[in-house]
């Protein structure tokens, strides 16, 4: 696909968009200057973030180039099925409101690896400090850095690795001012993105409407319900060619309730923002972000739908090729490159908005963990406030650069950005998901059976992928098989969490049952019933979104 290039109107908006981020940030880092000192200020804003900062922050951290090119590349192959992960994470947030925030927040944890030394011990706290850092840096910092700099490239015509060390840098400036610089310039992040976004879906129905016959962007999705029906059903039958990645009902009430759970609940990526908030607040702003996600469909999977049309009826014909084959990521960057000029800027100006709020979460959690987690633990543990915080900055700047290394060899497989990164942290999801629910709710649960099912769960999430060819079965009850790139019969990854989160809830039962230790275990936290007690206001938002989706899901079944 060729390279396009963008005019003077588009890189004046581009810098508008530039001066107003990083100047908000620098007048927020400054008005906080004096409190710059304290780790916990650093690292989670404390007490400072409002509850719309604190739902815009965790959009623009979750928003990113895997869901700009990613998502809207899966639209274009299988439709608005993808936008189950954004639909179920609207109903995800709101249980993360109701039932983890209030644990997280009165027992005063800070960081993921802080709760499970608390509730488990430092072995395994440890062990899941060194993953999420692992984690972190070589994939998801990783691949959000590389699909970022592939999409700007693509957009823009610079070169790929000018991309990749512009935005490196722009990621490195607000975050190093802190989670209070970071929550409030996600703020305007999140204006950009959305109004880029939604410039984009306007256009991408427009030209359908254009194309087929009539004005307008009601009669454009019209046009791509009547033209394209099989883009729009939620739940795939066994017969469909998109079925291993959306597994049909085990999308509503099995393996995608482990995604969303860990990843919205259970990662220091995403609770960061509101860790530092009090409770209202805290719930206020993850039931924004929940409302968020429920419009997040029309900026990330309508364009690929659209583009999927226009595709199919002619247009976008060499546009859409990659080395000689069909490549569903490229079906974003075409529609952005027949943006006219200035709507082209503000629609590059959201993408790289995506992409460095994403960077600076991540790199912010990464140096959260790194120096509160290892750092003061073992390494330094008389280390004052400043000098925390100056490691904390270090980090940033060390994984950052680290994501810059290895990113050109990022290795972005047939699956596409979006599909490569949930599968490949779905091996550890279950496993941590566990540690935290059988953390949470059952006091019996003891360290011995935490550190099997974090070990044990990795290991066969893996083994488990290939049962259908070790046994011959490739159609059961239990499981329908498919045929993966080498040939093989493998389990739907999505299905694979359901049984392996299972297999570790079990082995948790089981051994917690048989160690005598377990009836008095002093690690148990104290769960009091008051603490889930909901104010009216959010009763009433969580039954709006309840709502809306059991409508979505009703419509489009």
């Amino acid at each position: 696909m060729q390279a396009h290039s963008l005019q003077l109107l588009d890189y004046l908006v581009f810098l508008f968009y530039f001066i107003v981020v990083s100047g908000y940030g620098y007048w927020i880092y400054n008005k906080k200057k004096s409190k710059i000192a304290d780790s916990n200020d650093f690292f989670l804003a404390e007490g400072s973030l409002t509850w719309w900062a604190i739902g815009s922050s965790l959009i623009a951290s979750n928003i990113s180039a895997e869901q700009f090119i990613g998502t809207s590349g899966d639209g274009f192959q299988m439709g608005l099925a993808i936008a189950t992960y954004e639909w179920m994470a609207a109903a995800t947030l709101l249980i993360v409101a109701i039932f983890f925030m209030p644990i997280y927040l009165k027992n005063k944890i800070f960081t993921m690896p802080q709760f499970l030394n608390r509730r488990y011990n430092s072995t395994v706290s440890l062990i899941m400090a060194v993953f999420w850092l692992l984690l972190y840096i070589a994939v998801n910092l990783t691949s959000i850095l590389y699909l970022g700099a592939l999409a700007v490239s693509t957009i823009s015509g610079l070169d790929f690795t000018v991309c990749m060390i512009a935005m490196s840098a722009f990621a490195i400036v607000i975050t190093l001012g802190g989670m209070k610089v970071i929550g409030y310039t996600d703020v305007i992040q999140v204006v950009f993105l959305v109004l880029g976004g939604l410039v984009t879906s306007y256009l991408a129905l427009n030209l359908v409407s254009e194309r087929f016959g009539g004005d307008g962007v009601v009669n454009g999705l019209n046009h791509l319900m009547t033209k394209a029906p099989d883009h729009f059903h939620m739940i795939f039958s066994k017969d469909n060619a998109n079925y291993p990645s959306l597994p049909g009902l085990a999308v509503l009430i099995g393996g995608m309730w482990i995604v969303n759970l860990n990843y919205w609940g259970c990662n220091q990526y995403i609770t960061q923002r509101a860790l530092g908030a009090d409770l209202p607040t805290a719930r206020n702003g993850i039931m924004f972000a929940a409302f968020l996600k429920m419009m997040m469909p029309i900026i990330v999977v309508l364009p690929g739908i659209a583009a999927y049309l226009l595709w199919k009826d002619g247009m976008f014909q060499q546009e859409m090729m990659k080395d000689g084959v069909l490549s569903k990521d490229n079906a974003y960057p075409v529609l952005l490159n027949l943006l006219p000029v200035g709507l082209k800027g503000l629609s590059f100006a959201a993408l790289t908005a995506a992409v460095v709020a994403s960077m600076a979460g991540k790199a912010n959690s990464i140096s959260t963990i790194f120096t509160l987690d290892i750092y003061k633990n073992y390494i330094n543990p008389n280390a004052s406030e400043k000098q925390l915080v100056s490691i904390g900055r270090i980090a940033v700047v060390a994984a950052i650069i680290i994501a810059i290394l290895i990113a050109p060899f990022m290795g972005i497989d047939k699956k596409g950005g979006f599909q490569f990164i949930q599968e490949y942290t779905g091996y550890f999801s279950p496993g941590i998901f566990a540690l935290f629910i059988m953390g949470f709710f059952w006091k019996r649960t003891t360290s011995k059976a935490a550190l099997f099912a974090l070990l044990g769960g990795v290991t066969f999430s893996v083994v488990s992928k290939y049962i259908p060819t070790w046994t011959g079965v490739t159609d059961s009850i239990f499981y329908s098989s498919f045929q993966d790139a080498d040939g093989m019969y493998v389990i739907p990854f999505i299905d694979r969490m359901g049984w392996v989160f299972t297999f570790c809830i079990t082995s948790m039962v089981v051994i917690s049952l048989l160690d005598p230790e377990s009836k008095n275990n002093p690690k148990g936290l104290e769960i009091d019933a008051k603490m889930f007690k909901l104010a009216p206001s959010f009763i009433v938002g969580s039954v709006i979104i309840v709502m809306m989706l059991l409508m979505l899901y009703t419509y489009f079944w």
